[in-house]
């Protein structure tokens, strides 16, 4: 028995960032707000379909966690 891949159904992250950025964020591996907060904005605009609507989104979340962007 094999395990699928994490996919946007299995993320934690808001679905306010549409489906396109939770499902290439989930092939990235980033599914958590932990993951998410590893990672700097310019990682995450280099990823195809998040853009700054998105980052910011995940922001906002982020910083109600307590969390924020890597630096860089």
């Amino acid at each position: 028995m094999t395990s699928e891949p994490a996919g946007p159904e299995t993320s934690e992250l808001t679905p306010r960032i549409g489906k396109v950025a939770r499902r290439e964020l989930a092939v990235h591996g980033i599914t958590t707000y932990e993951q998410l907060a590893a990672r700097s904005t310019r990682e995450l605009l280099g990823i195809h379909g998040v853009g700054p609507k998105a980052v910011r989104i995940l922001a906002e979340e982020l910083d109600g966690l307590g969390l924020a962007f890597a630096g860089g």
